[in-house]
Order: structure tokens, then C-alpha cells, then sequence
């Protein structure tokens, strides 16, 4: 492998082992049936999981089968469609079944050239259907699967289709032939749940270290937002450590990260030294002094609107905190995978993971 380049040889394995550990058990997942399979992801399009569960359960009952289904009057399947919106999306269901039993014996074909050419089949959907029905090599790239994989390639432009065919190529040498179904949902699933558009889980991703826009702590600005004016900041947080467990506070409800967790701390002010920014901002948030401060790692974040470097010091409360309940807690490095954490955060939590001994061990920068 060539020195500086990711190795991707275990990227599908990775992916897969992440993905039956922790997907959604959801209604369509039960089965391979390319019926089945078809109908979801018709549903999912442009609606969420929670608001297709239902209906698609309701259109199992109703119309189990393709049989079924071209045997309905339409005006029948627009009814069972109703909330879904977007009903071209029935009408193209409901011409394909029909055309699959008068002219394909009933069967949805297993070849990509004539399933494209059924009303509503798409490169997605196609893709989709053949690759987990029938396990055939065909990546699927839905909203969620581009921004991944954007993330991974750290390609610095706005979200569209038009990069799919170079997202595919860069899947190609990693398709797992013989689990592509089980690798198109993993993709997918790893999109909707860790890798999503705001608030990304980097701390529960299984692939954190072959991506180029987490390493670069770019990942919640790929895909690229609407060009704008970054405002430029520099915050200071507060490492305070007691019995293996470390300080963390909850976020408002309202605002930039609302009801994420955190590590104390806000902005420095321009007139401010960092050591005197760190004084206040505990003062303010915590209500006591600190003693100590060292630094231990500095990191820099983009955020939609801001790029942030954080200043992450160890430092020890000269008072009791007056902890506030729902708002802070003591909590260990691994027990902080179970909480939402700002993006820069995580990697301050990634860097403590990697030197467990730091606060002990002297290598620290005293701050003045």
C-alpha cells in the first residue's frame, strides 16, 4: 500500500460486522422477497423510516402480493397510498405490477436492463432491488450513501447525483460479491444512523479511520453547504477528571448544538489570554475557580456557520462544583459513546482514548 493512503482492503467487513450488530430491525428487512424489497423502497423515498413503517404494513395486508396488487383498481391503491404523498410513486407501482404479470409471467425480472425500463425503476431502485433480492454487484447510492462516502473521499461540493458515477467507481475494487444486499443496507443504515447530515455519531462509526473529512474535522461541512461567510472562533474547554470519570454539561435546548453534551467551556474573547478565558468561562459555567491548567490538545472544527479551534486544558476545581441534576455529569471516556457530543468533541474524546495516562504524566503545556 502506498505510505499516506488508506488501506480499504477490510471496508466492506468492517461496515458489514458494524451493520448486524446495530441495524433497525424494520418490517421490510424480514425478507428477500424483490416484492417486498421494491415497495419500501418506493415508500422511503422522500419520507422518513418512522412514517413508512405503517404504511407499509397496511399495503402488506392489503396487497401481499403482485398478484393482488394488479388485480386492484387503482383509485384502491391510491387510497391505501393516501398520506404518503407523491403519488406518481403509486401510479408507477401499480403500472409495473401489471406489466410484470401480463408480459414478465409474474416474475420481477433479475437483469437491470429491463427492470430499468418499468415505470418508477430508476437507477436507485433498480439497484436496490437487484443487489439485495438477488445479491447482484450494483452499489446503490441514495442521499444518505453520497454523503458517506463524501465524507470518506472528502469531496468538497454540494450533495447531487452528479457525483454517483465517480462514488461508484471508488466502490468498485471494495464490493463484497457474495454480500452486496447486506453492503448496500449497511451503507444506507450507516447514513441514517451515525453519519447523518448534522451531528454526525464519528465515536460510534466503524469507519472513522479511512475518513479524510473526519481527520481533517471537515465532516459536518461535506457535503458542502451553500457558500456563506465562516465566522472564525476560538473556544476553551475545561478537562476536569475525578475517579476515572470526566465532567460533562448539557447544551439548551435551543441554539447551535442544542442538547448535545459537552465538556465545559464557551468562547475566548479577542481582548483575552486563553488562561484568562478559561478562568471565566468555568467561573461563569461552573461557579468555581481552577487551578492547574495545562493543555492538552487543540483542536480545529468546522460547523456549518463557524470554524472553531477548541483549546482543551486539564485543570482541577479549587471548590466543591455545584453539579445540577440533567445538566452535568461524570462520566467515563467509553460511557460518553452513549451521548450526543459536538463533532470537536469527539475528537478531543478520540485523543484522550489514545493517551490514557496524559493527565498524569507531565507532558502537558502550562498555560499563562
Amino acid at each position: 500500500m502506498e505510505k499516506g493512503k488508506a488501506d480499504f482492503s477490510g471496508f466492506a467487513t468492517r461496515l458489514i460486522q458494524w451493520y448486524r450488530r446495530h441495524h433497525r430491525q424494520l418490517p421490510w428487512r424480514e425478507s428477500r422477497d424483490p416484492y417486498k424489497i421494491w415497495i419500501s423502497e418506493v415508500m422511503l423515498q422522500q419520507t422518513t423510516v418512522p412514517a413508512v413503517i405503517p404504511y407499509y404494513k397496511q399495503w402488506m395486508q392489503i396487497f401481499p402480493d403482485l398478484h393482488a396488487l394488479s388485480r386492484a383498481p387503482l383509485q384502491k391503491v391510491l387510497t391505501v397510498w393516501q398520506g404518503l404523498g407523491y403519488y406518481q410513486r403509486a401510479k408507477n407501482i401499480h403500472s409495473s405490477a401489471s406489466l410484470i404479470m401480463t408480459d414478465l409471467q409474474g416474475n420481477i425480472p433479475k437483469d437491470y436492463s429491463t427492470l430499468i425500463k418499468l415505470p418508477g425503476f430508476g437507477p436507485y431502485i433498480a439497484a436496490a432491488v437487484l443487489s439485495i433480492a438477488f445479491n447482484q454487484p450494483y452499489p446503490v447510492i441514495d442521499a444518505n450513501v453520497r454523503r458517506v462516502l463524501m465524507r470518506i473521499k472528502k469531496i468538497r461540493q454540494p450533495s447531487q447525483p452528479i457525483l454517483d458515477k465517480r462514488l461508484k467507481t471508488f466502490l468498485q475494487p471494495w464490493l463484497p460479491l457474495k454480500k452486496m444486499g447486506i453492503f448496500n443496507q449497511a451503507l444506507m443504515e450507516l447514513g441514517a444512523l451515525i453519519c447523518r447530515p448534522r451531528n454526525p455519531k464519528c465515536l460510534q462509526c466503524p469507519l472513522t479511520h479511512l475518513c479524510e473529512a473526519y481527520a481533517a474535522g471537515e465532516q459536518e461541512i461535506i457535503p458542502q453547504p451553500k457558500k456563506r461567510e465562516y465566522q472564525k472562533i476560538e473556544a476553551v474547554l475545561a478537562i476536569i477528571k475525578k475517579d476515572n470519570r470526566y465532567l460533562i454539561q448539557k447544551r439548551p435546548s435551543h441554539g447551535l448544538l442544542a442538547d448535545l453534551w459537552e465538556f465545559p467551556g464557551g468562547k475566548k474573547h479577542p481582548e483575552e489570554t486563553l488562561s484568562e478565558a478559561l478562568q471565566r468561562e468555568i467561573k461563569e459555567e461552573l461557579g468555581v475557580n481552577i487551578k492547574n491548567p495545562c493543555l492538552l490538545t487543540k483542536v480545529n472544527h468546522a460547523y456549518t456557520k463557524f470554524q472553531v479551534t477548541l483549546h482543551a486544558f486539564s485543570c482541577e476545581p479549587e471548590q466543591k462544583i455545584p453539579l445540577k441534576k440533567g445538566k452535568h455529569k461524570w462520566i467515563t471516556l467509553k460511557g460518553m459513546r452513549q451521548f450526543p457530543l459536538p463533532s470537536g468533541s469527539v475528537k478531543i474524546v478520540k485523543f484522550l482514548e489514545a493517551n490514557p495516562d496524559l493527565l498524569l504524566s507531565g507532558r502537558r503545556h502550562k498555560i499563562t
